[in-house]
């Protein structure tokens, strides 16, 4: 009875802290724009709160499993638990930009070391038919987070403010922790491990310079020695990496995995879907808060049919997967996405919220189709023994599409937004009078998101064609970036079809494609992060 209780208790504590880390992803989106307002943040700032975690969660990833390995994934999942949660106070604490963003750079390593240990640690717990059941629960919690997470954001946001949204986590945290290390039994991999230094530092040093660069273009400008600079070195870092990584003994990430055309093809879906519809959550609340005028609540209950449509699908494609080849629910999900990006390419300076709701529901069936599919797919085309390192690569390459894709369209963003503003200022004779007498001003408005504060200092007439233009600004921007998000997802799915040949998965344990509830008696033991159900924003 005793050991019984104690592989509940391990899912008990897995399932509650990974909840709580994906519940704080989805909350963030919706309270960015009052993040914003409270600590005077420039749209850059805002770019960090994401990128920040994204970066960390991406860097420390596949590391912090191997680590796990090494010394014990009891002790080292409490161990990252306890950072998160500590981080998660000092975010809410924050008196600054700087401050939150570089707290938020430390909840991703805690992040990280939990996602790279919680399913080996299911997976330890359970056997046989009970540790899909296991894997099941894992995944509906997984699900359920992202789909109310917007809405509670949204709620306590409106309700007690944004900074309530990670002292929530403390609370939870601790008593998460305690359980951790009084009812789960500790665990380790017998074989010799060691950690890839060089694959990790080059690596993360890499996507760093890359997205600082993206991010910072626009102002120091992109033909300056310092942007040049970084673009060069992450080009020569990541090349670095791949000559470490074929070269060492124990490799961070073993790249002889993607001699497989359809683990190719697996990573370039989870690029293709962060970089694309997930990217551009940023920008949809930005819109939906900063031009529309929607509150956090009112802007997560706008979202809730796309998060809801993606969690009632997912379990529906999940079953799919067994009678239909897993290339087309991928495909034909990436090409919803795709869809969805152009739906929402539509708005004006005069449309609603309704504007978005077609494409809310396309994008919400495409993330539905593609996240179960991609997550069962990324272990069921290596062998067995490798599925924690395919599993933890997969998450890799969902949170290196998320930061990449903010940053690069951020860059579009800013450029694009102040250039359409702008020239709707210039095409009216008011409009030129405000352009002439408060240029600078407006420039730093648009940068740093307070347009309708600076308004509130201009007369009557002048306002109103000030905001009119804003509005043709931000609308004609997002239709831009929507489409930008519509060509990723569509060449992704174009890749999905090239590359994703059925007999390329491994049949070992599971059915190739099957359902991550599925996967009963399959090795799970490697630095799993997030391998069997990494849910919308993961």
């Amino acid at each position: 009875m005793a050991s019984l209780d104690r592989k509940w208790w391990t899912l008990i504590a897995v399932c509650t802290a990974t909840f709580m880390l994906l519940l704080d992803i989805t909350v963030v989106n919706v309270a960015l724009p009052d993040i914003q307002r409270s600590l005077h943040s420039s749209f850059s700032d805002l770019q960090w709160v994401v990128d920040a975690y994204s970066l960390t969660l991406a860097a420390f990833l596949l590391t912090a499993g191997v680590v796990g390995d090494m010394f014990g994934r009891r002790e080292v999942f409490a161990l990252g638990l306890g950072v998160f949660t500590l981080s998660s106070l000092v975010c809410g604490l924050s008196s600054n930009s700087a401050m939150l963003n570089v707290s938020r750079a430390v909840q991703g390593v805690g992040g990280a070391v939990m996602f790279a240990t919680s399913l080996a640690l299911i997976a330890q717990a359970f056997q046989g038919r009970e540790r899909g059941t296991a894997f099941g629960i894992y995944g509906a919690v997984l699900g359920g987070a992202v789909a109310v997470g917007p809405l509670i954001g949204g709620a306590i946001t409106s309700g007690i403010g944004w900074r309530w949204i990670f002292f929530v986590n403390v609370p939870i945290g601790v008593v998460a922790v305690a359980i951790t290390l009084t009812r789960i039994v500790e665990s380790r991999d017998p074989r010799s491990r060691r950690v890839d230094w060089l694959g990790f530092t080059s690596f993360s040093v890499s996507l760093f310079l890359l997205v600082f660069a993206l991010v910072r273009g626009n102002d120091v400008g992109w033909r300056s020695a310092q942007i040049i600079g970084m673009l060069v070195g992450a080009a020569v870092l990541m090349a670095a990496f791949v000559v470490a990584e074929l070269r060492q003994r124990d490799p961070m990430l073993d790249l002889s995995l993607f001699r497989r055309p359809a683990m190719i093809g697996v990573s370039a879906v989870a690029v293709a879907t962060s970089a694309s519809i997930f990217a551009l959550f940023l920008y949809l609340t930005l819109y939906i808060q900063d031009d529309l005028g929607f509150g956090p609540l009112a802007a997560g209950v706008r979202f809730l049919p796309l998060t809801m449509l993606s969690f009632l699908v997912a379990p529906v494609a999940g079953k799919l997967t067994v009678r239909v080849p897993v290339r087309w629910l991928m495909g034909i999900g990436l090409a919803l996405i795709g869809l969805a990006c152009l739906l929402m390419a539509t708005t004006h300076p005069d449309s609603g919220w309704t504007v978005l709701l077609p494409g809310f529901v396309a994008g919400g069936i495409g993330i539905g189709m593609v996240n179960p599919v991609l997550a069962s797919s990324a272990i069921a085309v290596v062998p067995p023994e490798r599925s924690g390192m395919a599993s933890g690569a997969n998450s890799t390459f969902r949170q290196v599409g998320i930061a990449t894709g903010i940053a690069a369209l951020g860059a579009v963003f800013q450029t694009q937004i102040q250039h359409k503003t702008q020239s709707a200022l210039a095409a009216r004779a008011v409009g030129r009078q405000v352009l002439a007498h408060g240029g600078t001003q407006l420039t730093q408005a648009l940068d740093a998101g307070a347009v309708r504060a600076v308004a509130a200092d201009v007369p009557t007439g002048p306002r109103q064609v000030l905001l009119h233009a804003y509005r043709i600004g931000f609308s004609g921007t997002l239709n831009e970036l929507m489409v930008i998000g519509a060509a990723i997802a569509l060449l992704g799915a174009v890749v999905t079809f090239a590359t994703v040949r059925q007999r390329d998965f491994v049949t070992h344990g599971a059915p190739a494609g099957a359902a991550p509830g599925d996967e009963v008696d399959r090795d799970v033991t490697g630095p799993a992060g997030g391998d069997v159900a990494t849910p919308v924003g993961a």
